[in-house]
């Protein structure tokens, strides 16, 4: 089979082809490049021609919680079975926004492990799932009372960690900021984290958004940084030298400081736990997405791997909002490719999987996006999905 489209767009953060086709057998994509070389090269194959609309591949989002259910009105009535039925939801909304492969960072114990084995068996159609099981915090700190597990002590991690790893994670993520400055985890926690993870060939994230512990998590070596939301450019110059990723999730801290903004300015009932949390949070979530608007582009410019995730969790909230998360990136200041490289190549290469997915080149599995328009010109193109691709199968058409 193949398909064209006015626009294609490999993924790389440059490249463009504009009518352009990319040939799929077997579920891999075969052959990549101008229509006409293209069905040249392949006479006789079937061709779906989607007209004024770009072909790009599959995004990422690489900040995601399938399970966490917790800011839901009801929450009190979720069991396990509920919250299987909840995350599996979330993971085929994924597919109908285009996300093809996501990176969940802490959902409850063995859930995206189960997840994904329902997808081998065919019992539900959800993306690439690469997880970090649950997040481990200090007792007591960002997260315990939600999906994390509350470890203290250089040694107590380093068996939470074989543990984890024993039982299928990914990834590791730890949790050492909140709302304050004072970090969670000490120096040395933190190093024996990294270090047990580096030790067994597995990758760590870390959620840090202010000052100290943002300079901690670098010297401690951690592959991913989240949030950094208070980073420099110094920082993130450090980051770029050690070879280490930020995934700065804008929307999230964007759409909270509007919630917290709208429920200050307008009034909210405080009863509602949510609300409540969100007129106590105003004063950091007003400077945060602050810091992401005037900072942004400097330290993109840094060269820095930028990763694009998304960490919307709050209930009423659109899901998986990765599209708002490029549109963010294009509105601070970088092209829509560069953008999309965020959610493709850049995540790809983080994850190991730059041999499998996330570019439009031969070899690669057909995990494809269709939207409608020149998402290349127009980054709210990826508003407006036609069709996607996982392994060359449609999983999802409009």
């Amino acid at each position: 089979m193949i398909i064209l489209a006015q626009n294609v767009v490999t993924g790389d953060g440059t490249t463009l082809i504009q009518a352009g086709a990319v040939a799929i057998t077997n579920g891999k994509i075969r052959d990549v490049g101008p229509a006409r070389e293209v069905t040249a090269r392949h006479p006789g194959a079937q061709v779906v021609d989607y007209g004024e609309a770009t072909i790009l591949p599959g995004l990422f989002d690489m900040h995601v919680h399938l399970g966490y259910y917790y800011s839901q009105p009801d929450a009190d009535r979720y069991d396990d079975f509920l919250i299987a039925c909840y995350a599996a939801k979330q993971a085929e909304t994924a597919l109908t926004l285009g996300i093809t492969t996501i990176r969940d960072l802490s959902s409850p114990r063995h859930l995206c492990q189960q997840l994904r084995l329902a997808g081998e068996k065919g019992y539900v159609t959800v993306p690439r799932i690469i997880h970090a099981d649950a997040g481990l915090c200090m007792t007591g700190g960002h997260g315990y009372a939600e999906a994390s597990e509350e470890v203290d002590g250089a040694d107590n991690i380093r068996s939470a960690i074989r543990r984890q790893r024993r039982d299928g994670a990914d990834w590791i993520k730890l949790l050492t900021s909140h709302r304050a400055s004072i970090p969670e985890y000490t120096q040395a926690e933190l190093e024996a984290a990294v270090d047990e993870c580096h030790r067994r060939h597995i990758k760590t994230a870390v959620h840090a958004g202010t000052q100290p512990s943002i300079e901690m998590c670098i010297k401690a070596g951690f592959d991913t940084i989240e949030h950094g939301t208070f980073m420099t450019v110094e920082q993130a110059r450090q980051m770029a030298r050690n070879g280490q990723a930020w995934t700065p999730t804008i929307t999230a801290y964007t759409y909270l400081y509007e919630y917290c903004r709208q429920v200050k300015e307008e009034g909210g009932d405080l009863s509602n736990p949510v609300a409540a949390a969100a007129a106590r949070d105003y004063a950091y979530f007003a400077p945060a997405a602050r810091a992401y608007r005037d900072n942004f582009l400097k330290l993109y410019r840094t060269g820095v791997t930028v990763l694009a995730g998304s960490d919307m969790v709050l209930y009423g909230a659109p899901p998986l909002p990765i599209n708002r998360e490029l549109g963010y990136m294009v509105e601070y200041g970088i092209t829509p490719l560069a953008a999309i490289g965020t959610a493709t190549g850049n995540p790809a290469g983080v994850l190991g999987l730059a041999a499998v997915t996330g570019q439009l080149a031969p070899g690669l599995e057909a995990d494809i996006l269709v939207v409608a328009g020149n998402a290349a010109a127009d980054i709210t193109a990826l508003n407006q999905v036609r069709c996607v691709y996982l392994g060359g199968k449609v999983v999802y058409r409009s």
